[in-house]
């Protein structure tokens, strides 16, 4: 057996069993083991890549392993676990937001494998894996805080969807790997803030507090960060 394509291979078929763990957990009614689970995958993906290039085996073959797997762990599984905590109770727009954000999830998919080689330096819209757990870590903070998101009357379907629209989006979020988009010192303040005020209304449950402000503040910080840099190029033009 060939450990150095076994390894990252490994990784990659984890992400996909986390997946469908927390499908599994989420059709239990287990939603906080479903929400923790996509949290679970998104590690496994991280290292999949990273096992890959130490090895120096990356190939075609992993990268479609590694969309296909992330489809089901951060379109469908968070779509469902929206669904099961709270969508279901809107009727058909409930039904269109959670198949809107799977649809979009493959969308986000499917385009970034086709200009991986074009789109350098950034995300052209909010990477699936985050946008997959910003809906599982704050269905998490919502259920340890034991707060029901219609309560909020439509602002949790229109945050599910936007997080979905963000993912298909031509918002440039950064990689923060160097030399790709600038960071202005604009977005670090109001990152800071959000991250900061997440932590606070969520004190009470301060662990999925700190991970759902991690990807909140990233999926705002990509859209007030792009916006300045738009209008930086416009007045410059």
């Amino acid at each position: 057996m060939n450990y150095r394509r076994f390894l990252p291979n490994l990784c990659t078929a984890m992400n996909l069993v986390f997946g469908m763990c927390s499908i599994l957990s989420i059709v239990e009614g287990h939603l906080d083991w479903g929400a923790l689970f996509i949290l679970f995958a998104l590690v496994a993906d991280g290292l999949d890549g990273r096992i890959a290039r130490a090895f120096g085996v990356s190939s075609e073959f992993g990268k479609e392993m590694d969309s296909l797997c992330d489809l089901g762990s951060f379109g469908i599984a968070p779509a469902l676990l929206a669904w099961t905590l709270a969508l279901h109770t809107y009727g058909i727009p409930g039904i269109a937001v959670t198949i809107f954000f799977a649809v979009c999830g493959m969308w986000r998919l499917t385009r970034f494998n086709v200009n991986v080689h074009v789109v350098h330096g950034y995300f052209m819209g909010l990477a699936i894996p985050a946008g997959g757990n910003l809906v599982a870590m704050s269905a998490w903070l919502f259920l340890s805080l034991g707060i029901d998101p219609t309560s909020f009357g439509l602002l949790y379907p229109a945050a599910v969807a936007v997080t979905a629209y963000l993912m298909v989006s031509h918002v440039h979020y950064p990689d923060f790997k160097g030399g790709g988009e600038k960071i202005y010192m604009a977005s670090k303040i109001f990152a800071l803030i959000v991250f900061g005020g997440i932590l606070y209304f969520g004190r009470a449950a301060m662990l999925p507090a700190v991970f759902t402000a991690i990807f909140a503040t990233y999926a705002l910080f990509g859209i007030i960060n792009h916006t300045i840099a738009a209008t930086a190029c416009a007045k410059e033009g």
